[in-house]
């Protein structure tokens, strides 16, 4: 599922696990908010079938407990949508909107439909509808900045519910009547308090436990803190709380007044890890990030961490190790306070830090899956132990839960713009990780959004050869999915770059890949001119190899063009540089593709020959599936020479070559330039 965020404060006091029995009060607003689902819309008392999915809205300042009501709907009414509940978050930790794209790609994902790498906020938001259009699903947007990021998102099938939350009315969607959100009920605001700090001393005074209600207005999220508070001071009554509170009312509010009192009573060094919490990257925390925050132990920001919880001031999330998140209600208290205590370059610094160990966990992440490679396990083993991983799995698991929390700090690592050598390293061992553990294909979108941020850094920096490898990354994706005009573009601005920085490995590639972009849009002259380009370069530096790939490719574009003279003749080039560097496979492969050529020329009989002569050297080269393949070409020449029974002794061998298994052509080689290097970040420091 996407990503859930949970307000703190609510009428439970933690996960959705206990939803059912830690949830409390709201009966009123639950009533009108099921009567408002049954509700006729303006569309059915005008006669017309609704062609949106209904939206139920729940308005409230954070820490009104929104959060915490949006969910108790969704588990009492989610047994009438079949296909299910989504969950999202619409605001980042800073309050900033998150950009639909990026919200449309969480839920497709969440769906499991497959989303192209670099798609534009539209198609994707139209895949999203396309998706939800035969399903009957409940939609939880949580803290939605504005109307546009919801209706961006809205079905377009009445199955469906939406269930947003936002700070005020979501003005432009139609028939949407909001449930305004205040404080809980004095019975159950009681009862809150009552689960913090026990029985006890809320019997023995209820009227203090009434005055610290009225204090804290009744709003979860502050009474939450406040029996946090009490809870870890047994001996403390709870008048004694109310007095202070009271003594300290001013214009901030309740939960601003209550937060401020239970930070004062922090020491020191809780009190500044705290504040600092406000720098972690989606505002999600685990051990490591605390510990680089504040420059402390592994050990002793844990510590720190379940003794917030404890407070009520972090909580608990899920996930195979400690992680937890900081509440969107206190996260522009505790910026305030950092912001007024510590200096703008303590805060930098602690950015630092923490950016330097999450490179160094994902240098270790991406070790513990490349053990084959004798310079990462050394590297490995140089590590301090509480940076290793025990196994593969538990760094893939650590890599998959600090997803979200990863690539928040490339894009603040980025926007930042004073610590772009750390925010280099990172992106650069955060694609590496990713490649390593998921795949270049699986993690392709977030590979794409990583790249456009290296682009960024490059060229708010000048570095015209990291320019180059960021274009060639992202004009590959966009080549592969399908974007080829925009490919295109990026391959030439590649080239540029690749130019300036004098990089000749940017520059081949980039020529080549532009005569690959023009060769998919049907231009075969400009494709074989770049080709071209690209082949004088290699046969420049003597690299024989590529030169040879550049020769068949040359060809093929000849080939399209129906100028099988010179694609004969570049593909003997090809099969002469293959046989002069002792790579007997790809001689009779380009020997192959000679023979095909043959035969679209009308002549025939010289195919046949060119054929068995490359059958003979894949004998040579004992490739089992080459020489099958060529078999089952020779055949298919014979057949149209008319000789059949040759044609069944030749398929026949190949079928003993092949048994069951699946068929390769000798042609089928992976396009240079696409998978092996789709992953690339080049960096300055080669130590990364």
């Amino acid at each position: 599922m996407a990503k859930q965020a949970v307000d703190t404060g609510g009428a439970r006091l933690s996960g959705d696990s206990a939803a059912r029995s830690h949830f409390l009060g709201r009966t009123r607003e639950l009533k009108e908010l099921r009567a408002d689902i049954e509700r006729a819309g303006l569309d059915t008392l005008a006669g017309r079938k609704a062609p949106r999915a209904r939206v139920l809205l729940i308005a409230g300042r954070p820490g009104s407990g929104r959060t915490a009501l949006a969910e108790e709907l969704v588990r009492r009414v989610a047994d009438g949508y079949r296909d299910g509940v989504l969950r999202v978050r619409l605001s980042e930790p800073d309050g900033s909107p998150v950009p639909v794209e990026r919200t449309a790609r969480e839920l497709l994902t969440a769906l499991g439909v497959s989303t192209p790498p670099g798609a534009d906020e539209d198609e994707l938001s139209e895949a999203l509808r396309a998706a939800l259009a035969e399903r009957s699903t409940l939609l939880l947007l949580d803290d939605a900045a504005g109307a546009e990021q919801v209706d961006a998102l809205l079905p377009d099938t009445p199955d469906c519910l939406v269930v947003a939350v936002s700070g005020g009315p979501l003005t432009g969607i139609a028939d949407v009547r909001p449930c305004t959100l205040g404080g809980l009920d004095t019975k159950s605001a009681l009862e809150l308090l009552t689960r913090c700090t026990g029985s006890v001393r809320v019997t023995v005074d209820p009227r203090a436990a009434e005055n610290l209600v009225e204090v804290c207005q009744a709003q979860p999220a502050a009474l939450t803190l406040a029996g946090g508070w009490l809870a870890a001071r047994p001996k403390m009554a709870v008048s004694d709380l109310a007095k202070r509170l009271h003594a300290e009312a001013d214009d901030s509010g309740p939960l601003a007044r209550v937060f401020r009192f239970v930070y004062d009573q922090l020491p020191g060094p809780a009190a500044r890890i705290l504040r600092l919490l406000s720098l972690a990257p989606a505002g999600l925390v685990d051990p490591h990030t605390a510990s680089a925050l504040a420059g402390c132990s592994v050990g002793g920001a844990g510590t720190a961490l379940d003794d917030f919880v404890a407070l009520g001031l972090l909580r608990a999330v899920p996930s195979p190790m400690p992680q937890y998140e900081v509440p969107g209600c206190l996260q522009p208290l505790l910026r305030g306070l950092a912001e007024a205590q510590d200096r703008p370059g303590e805060l930098q610094l602690a950015r630092a830090r923490m950016l330097e160990r999450t490179v160094r966990l994902l240098q270790s992440c991406r070790a513990s899956a490349e053990t084959d490679q004798p310079e990462l396990r050394e590297k490995l083993q140089g590590m301090p132990s509480e940076l290793r991983f025990p196994t593969p799995r538990a760094a893939e698991d650590w890599l998959r839960a600090r997803r979200p929390a990863l690539l928040a700090a490339a894009r603040l690592a980025v926007a930042d713009g004073e610590l772009d050598t750390l925010a280099r390293r990172l992106m650069s061992q955060l694609v590496r990780a990713m490649a390593a553990h998921f795949g270049t294909q699986a993690a392709a979108p977030d590979l794409y959004e990583v790249h456009r941020l290296v682009l960024d850094v490059a060229e708010r920096r000048s570095l015209p050869r990291e320019k180059a490898a960021a274009l060639l990354n992202l004009a590959d994706v966009d080549a592969r999915t399908g974007r080829t005009r925009e490919a295109l573009a990026r391959y030439r601005a590649a080239l540029d770059a690749g130019r300036e920085a004098n990089d000749p490995y940017a520059t081949g590639r980039a020529m080549e890949s532009v005569g690959g972009a023009h060769q998919e849009l049907g231009d075969h002259d400009r494709a074989a001119d770049w080709f071209g380009r690209a082949l004088a370069q290699r046969l420049a530096r003597g690299e024989r190899a590529d030169a040879a790939r550049l020769y068949g490719r040359i060809a093929g574009a000849h080939t399209y063009a129906g100028r099988y003279g010179e694609a004969l003749r570049n593909w003997r080039a090809a099969a002469a540089v293959h046989r002069k560097d002792g790579d007997i496979a790809a001689h009779a492969r380009a020997l192959s593709e000679v023979a095909r050529v043959q035969e679209y020329a009308g002549r025939p009989t010289e195919s046949l020959r060119t054929c068995q002569e490359a059958v003979e050297w894949a004998r040579r080269a004992d490739d089992t599936r080459l020489q099958a393949a060529l078999q089952l070409r020779l055949a298919d020449t014979l057949e149209r020479l008319g000789d059949p029974t040759a044609a069944r002794l030749h398929r026949s061998a190949a079928e003993r070559m092949l048994g069951e298994g699946p068929q390769a052509g000798p042609g089928d080689e992976e396009s240079p330039g696409r998978a092996a290097d789709a992953c690339e970040i080049r960096s300055t420091s080669t130590e990364d």
